[in-house]
């Protein structure tokens, strides 16, 4: 067709495409305050699945010992609360080998802090990606509950391998039936940490402060957690204010269930998952809310 042909050439004279038929995907803010679109998340699994394998290889790439620092990592902070915390300030551990003692709480602790700091990084680490891409956003702090987990997991089989150890060595510990509710402390752990993490990550988009602020209160949190204390060298009056703190009963029930000493009490675990599915709500509510707009000021 010569050039002037072309130029004579009408709108009407303009061929339908056969593919104009198919149907089309309209990406919009998510409508409500709650609208999570679990089917859509689960569309998207691949994604997280991806991105667990990508948070759990990058994390100590090009280093010499690898995921040994899984393993360097609470060893060395259990020997240094041994003797700064046992030899030197005398701090009861229950009766219990202070190694164990102090594994099972920087094991469970670590899993909770990691979770709420790197998930309270979801809008401002990934701004690039959001921008470009479109994926349900929740992928993001899903993936890293979950990554973490792996993590968790690599720890807690190394506890493991010292309880083996004090228990063939002559120590009173003990698994007891409080040890199948494992699953659930950790679900818990999980939902408490995802929820803060969604909330503060929802506020950082506005207030940068947040970012140095959470890590200031993670390290004071610590302290409020029977981590490095057990909950019952507190006096009785103030036993309620530690009680408080819906970790309490996490670390409490996981040292009751594989050392055989903490405060056990159903209540309090009722207590923490209440505390869990209510942070969740309230984070899943904000970060939906926050999701619409936060490009405009990351």
């Amino acid at each position: 067709m010569s050039v002037a042909e072309t130029s004579t050439c009408r709108p009407d004279d303009v061929a339908v495409a056969p593919h104009a038929s198919l149907p089309v995907t309209v990406i919009g803010p998510p409508q409500g305050w709650l609208s999570l679109n679990v089917r859509e998340v689960w569309r998207y699994r691949d994604l997280l699945w991806l991105l667990v394998y990508r948070d759990f290889v990058s994390l100590y790439k090009q280093t010499i010992l690898g995921p040994i620092w899984f393993l360097i990592q609470p060893v060395m902070t259990t020997l240094v609360f041994t003797l700064v915390f046992k030899n030197i300030a005398g701090l009861s551990t229950d009766g219990l080998p202070a190694i164990l003692f102090y594994l099972v709480g920087i094991t469970c602790w670590g899993y909770f802090s990691e979770s709420l700091t790197k998930t309270s990084e979801t809008f401002t680490a990934n701004a690039n990606i959001f921008g470009k891409v479109y994926f349900p956003r929740v992928i993001v702090p899903l993936s890293i509950i979950a990554s973490n987990l792996l993590k968790f997991a690599v720890q807690f089989a190394l506890f493991l391998v010292f309880w083996t150890y004090y228990k063939f060595s002559g120590h009173a510990i003990a698994m007891n039936a409080a040890v199948f509710w494992f699953p659930v402390l950790i679900l818990i752990m999980a939902g408490i940490g995802l929820g803060l993490g969604m909330i503060i990550s929802s506020l950082t988009t506005k207030y940068r402060d947040l970012r140095f602020l959470l890590q200031f209160a993670v390290q004071l949190a610590m302290y409020a957690t029977p981590v490095i204390y057990p909950a019952s060298t507190l006096p009785e009056k103030y036993q309620w204010l530690i009680l408080l703190n819906p970790l309490t009963p996490i670390l409490e029930t996981f040292r009751y269930a594989f050392l055989g000493v903490g405060q056990y009490s159903l209540g309090g675990l009722a207590y923490s998952a209440c505390c869990a599915v209510f942070i969740m709500f309230a984070g899943a509510v904000i970060f939906n809310r926050v999701e619409k707009t936060f490009m405009d000021t990351v």
